[in-house]
């Protein structure tokens, strides 16, 4: 499996790279060569007066492939010119990635509008699985938040096809994770299950499912808000990281559904990985 691994060569991106547990999660589930990539922005020029930007990137990530390289994994290493989540997307599409990994700080507006806007553009546009690692915010020496990635994971269904995606990554996620909660919020917005159906059912189907694997779980149905009594669930159970399925880039369903996963990344305390739906032919 390959990972795509994007840095601005921030200290907040250094974190991530420079976690010797992240990577060893990594490896875990089954990744085996990353890509590191950063992007120079479009408005960046080369004859910028005393600003060589590309040549102070490549001497940086020569560092980072060292650490990587000495974690056990395969290193390729891409500097490229335009708009950072397009860029990352396209690079992860084009070498078939099976993870993209990128860290913020999030929660701060300032930081948000810097620093968070990278993850948020590619949580709405990302044809990969996404994990977005959270860094500690208001220090000069950051670290991440939580180091295992997916030791402890909380997983939001709304029961949909592409929530049921979401759970299939526990078939490599599961050789690092040792405990899932399982959360369903009932929202009019969003009501998921046929009438008659029964969600604890449900939950207790999926719940099986882990527990063969010898995973831990519990299971929690509560009601409100989706983002809102999801970050509540995050915020009692402290999960490593929380696992949600996004609904892909179109603007009226985003509009419609209240960007679940747009605020969870932009508010969530701890990591959160996304899985975007299929792409159809």
């Amino acid at each position: 499996m390959k990972a795509v691994l994007a840095t601005d060569l921030s200290a907040a991106s250094e974190a991530t790279i420079e976690n010797e547990t992240g990577l060893e999660c990594l490896g875990r589930i089954g990744i085996e060569e990353i890509h590191l990539v950063t992007v120079v922005p479009s408005n960046v020029h080369a004859g910028m007066p005393g600003i060589d930007f590309e040549k102070r990137r490549r001497k940086a990530l020569d560092r980072y492939r060292q650490v990587i390289e000495g974690a056990g994994f395969d290193v390729e290493t891409h500097v490229v010119r335009g708009t950072p989540h397009r860029r990352i997307r396209g690079i992860a599409e084009t070498i078939g990635a099976s993870l993209t990994v990128v860290g913020s700080r999030g929660k701060s507006p300032l930081e948000n509008r810097v620093i968070g806007s990278t993850a948020r553009n590619l949580s709405r546009t990302t044809v990969t699985p996404l994990l977005v690692n959270r860094i500690e915010r208001e220090t000069d020496e950051p670290s991440m938040v939580r180091k295992h990635l997916f030791q402890r994971m909380l997983y939001a269904t709304d029961f949909s096809k592409n929530a049921e995606q979401a759970f299939e990554t526990f078939s490599y996620l599961r050789h690092a994770t040792q405990e899932v909660t399982l959360v369903h919020v009932k929202t009019p917005k969003d009501p998921g299950l046929p009438e008659g159906e029964d969600p604890e059912a449900q939950l207790a189907e999926l719940a099986d499912q882990l527990q063969e694997w010898g995973i831990e779980t519990r299971t929690e149905i509560r009601q409100g808000d989706p983002a809102d009594e999801i970050l509540a669930a995050e915020a009692e159970y402290e999960p490593t990281t929380t696992l949600v399925g996004s609904r892909g880039h179109s603007r009226l369903r985003r509009l419609l559904l209240g960007s679940v996963s747009e605020d969870l990344v932009a508010r969530a305390n701890g990591n959160v990985m996304l899985v975007p739906p299929e792409r159809t032919a």
